[in-house]
């Protein structure tokens, strides 16, 4: 439902009937195995003589109608209060009715308010609901002429939110592309189709970049397919847990500089010799606003992008000579699907605070690295890009 259909006075409701299967259910998945909600014999020893259901399996059930229901698809429940009224008791037949009562058109908020009710129309549960209409980004896509040179550019990581837009972006400037993917092999399949729109051919290529064997037979079907590789572009990323200081390990470090450090080191030795041969190539790596404007809790995250810059920095003055150019594009927080579980207000807050008021899509990574990617950039070699909405200068 889009936040314009929405109306003050809109309702919605739902009915379930509360079984003891609901009551166990709920105590394996929490653990509260309070004795008033599941001991028969201790409940009759209270005022309220029969088990009494937990108020969550209850109030669960407002997360249904919203998302459900009103607004339905992409809202972000944000905001409630609850007050019991009465007990709920197996059995029980519930009604859970909203009414959106206030909409916020600034922020695209929607206020509900809340009852449920039991089999005799009596209030067991109220409350207020805050909730954000998200709807999905559309992004328009930029047409761009095809050049007629072959050129293969090699995407880690192209099945991701920034990979997937690097890989389309290359085709569109005339590259012919390797889509390599670790395990979501349907996405991979769809960015296959869409670069063959465009007009340009594509390899797929399954591989977990920290197996050395897999590494050596990606660049073989690489180079067997196209013959040559003239860009490395590597976006491979993986979650990143905030960890405060007294709860980091080593592991933690561990991980994030195989990734940034260990796996670019892998792959520039194996695309090296072929740009040596062929006297020219471009290798670009994925950097972070955080190095320059660090975030509490991401010293693992940030420790490793810090090194990946003074990586890059070191590789491109020893490459340079030899023809072959490395740069890094330094973006800010971007909507993808690696950074969905931020908190929405955390979003919006970075929004507020970057000058150009919204945040990084990948598509703007996209443009810079096609930048890198093309003759516009023969004389950069170790240079940062920031993408980042004006963040940070320098």
């Amino acid at each position: 439902m889009r936040y314009e259909e929405i109306f003050v006075g809109m309702k919605e409701s739902l009915t379930h009937q509360v079984t003891q299967l609901d009551i166990e259910k709920f105590v394996d998945l929490t653990g509260d195995d309070n004795k008033l909600h599941v001991d028969k014999a201790f409940a009759a020893t209270t005022s309220f003589k029969k088990p009494v259901v937990h108020g969550m399996i209850g109030a669960s059930f407002i997360s249904t109608i919203i998302g459900t229901k009103l607004p339905g698809d992409g809202a972000l429940w944000f905001s409630q209060t609850l007050e019991f009224l009465l007990p709920v008791r197996v059995g029980d037949k519930l009604v859970v009715e909203a009414e959106v009562t206030k909409k916020n058109d600034n922020e695209r908020i929607i206020d509900l308010k809340i009852e449920i009710l039991n089999q005799n129309r009596q209030i067991v549960t109220k409350g207020l609901s805050r909730v954000k209409v998200i709807e999905p980004e559309v992004v328009e896509p930029v047409a761009v002429k095809v050049g007629p040179v072959s050129r293969a550019a090699l995407v880690i990581g192209g099945s991701g939110g920034i990979g997937k837009a690097v890989c389309l972006q290359l085709a569109k400037d005339g590259f012919d592309v390797v889509v390599h993917y670790k395990s979501n092999a349907s996405t991979a399949a769809l960015i296959q189709n869409e670069i063959t729109e465009i007009g340009r051919q594509s390899l797929l290529v399954q591989a977990d970049v920290d197996i050395e064997a897999e590494l050596d037979e990606m660049i073989r079907l690489a180079l067997r397919k196209f013959g040559r590789i003239d860009v490395l572009v590597n976006c491979a990323a993986s979650p990143i847990p905030p960890i405060k200081v007294l709860d980091l390990e080593w592991k933690d470090f561990e991980v994030q500089l195989n990734l940034n450090i260990k796996v670019n080191l892998q792959l520039i030795k194996r695309v090296l010799p072929g740009m040596l041969e062929n006297q020219g190539g471009k290798i670009i790596t994925i950097g972070t606003v955080y190095s320059d404007k660090p975030n509490a809790s991401l010293v693992h995250y940030i420790t490793a992008k810090a090194a990946l810059e003074g990586f890059t920095k070191a590789m491109a003055l020893e490459l340079a000579p030899k023809g072959i150019q490395v740069n890094m594009v330094s973006p800010s927080v971007i909507s993808t699907e690696l950074t969905s579980d931020i908190p929405e207000k955390v979003k919006l807050l970075t929004a507020a605070q970057t000058p150009l008021r919204r945040l990084a899509l990948p598509e703007d990574v996209a443009g810079a690295v096609s930048f890198l990617a093309g003759n516009q950039s023969n004389f950069l070699s170790g240079e940062v890009i920031r993408v980042n909405g004006g963040q940070v200068m320098k």
